[in-house]
């Protein structure tokens, strides 16, 4: 049985596993264990097992994910086994060794139709490969055992590949860009996220089930863009285009803003001001 103080982290060298490698260090009463792909595989069940039976958790953060949204469009399969079945097989062991397991989804298990903020019980209906692979994990989750699922959009931070860093080091090179300007969401700073992950843990209570967390505020990629050139005091233009003059593989939902009022009524996380968080990850950045 455990103690209550272990946690595993998987996907630890990515955005939101390497956000919670910086802020571990804040909680002395945990044991964190963290593991990237190259040290376990979540795909590997015997391998996942021993590291079960080896550290006894008390909770499991999945961070691990297929993340390459155009590249699952003919990767279906691998997509669906790392964000599908391997998190059925580890809801399954938390079930069996007693861990409570929090596990990290995305807004892309909506169709974008919508025109107010998404809520939770909302119809899900993913537009591209990717966001079913997503929708299985989640459903495979709920069956094994009582987790907290996290939907979240946009995640950028100072670690890995996305569009803060894609934006900085092209207003570097290039005099102008163009930005989508009619997709609309919310940005997630993956610190922040971590800290909400980390906010739970130590709540001291646990209701399952499924909840959405991203920054406050309602913008567009051009919107997005705009304002990390105005905080970089780049001198590159900004140019809005519709999704139609920039094609990719796989469809994107094109509203896909997230209600957080369950997160906060249930776990009092309060959402920070996304320009704020944009703010604070641009100064990491340097």
């Amino acid at each position: 049985m455990s103690d209550g103080r272990k946690i595993l982290v998987s996907g630890s060298n990515g955005q939101l596993g390497s956000e919670l490698q910086e802020i571990a260090r804040q909680f002395k009463e945990f044991q964190f264990v963290f593991f990237s792909r190259a040290e376990l595989s979540i795909t590997d069940r015997a391998a996942l097992e021993k590291m079960f039976i080896l550290h006894r958790p008390s909770y499991f953060i999945n961070c691990a994910a297929y993340t390459a949204v155009d590249k699952a469009e003919k990767e279906k399969e691998i997509a669906e086994e790392i964000n599908g079945h391997a998190v059925g097989a580890i809801a399954t062991l938390c079930s069996q060794y007693d861990c409570r397991l929090i596990h990290i989804s995305t807004d892309y298990v909506f169709n974008g139709k919508a025109s107010t903020p998404l809520k939770e019980d909302d119809p899900v209906d993913p537009v591209n490969a990717y966001g079913d692979s997503k929708l299985l994990g989640e459903r495979l989750a709920m069956q094994h055992t009582d987790a907290v699922i996290i939907r979240t959009s946009w995640v950028y931070s100072k670690y890995g590949n996305n569009f803060v860093k894609t934006m900085k080091r092209l207003m570097g090179e290039k005099e102008s860009i163009s930005v989508v300007h009619d997709q609309v969401g919310s940005p997630t700073y993956a610190a922040d996220l971590a800290t909400a992950i980390m906010e739970i843990i130590t709540s001291g209570k646990w209701e399952p089930g499924i909840y959405n967390y991203s920054n406050s505020g309602v913008i567009s990629w051009f919107d997005f863009a705009n304002e990390i050139k105005i905080q970089l005091h780049s001198k590159c233009e900004v140019y809005p285009i519709p999704t139609s003059q920039f094609p990719t593989p796989a469809k994107r939902p094109a509203y896909s803003v997230l209600d957080k009022e369950k997160i906060q009524s249930v776990y009092h996380i309060k959402a920070r001001e996304w320009k704020e968080s944009l703010k604070e990850c641009i100064d990491k950045l340097g």
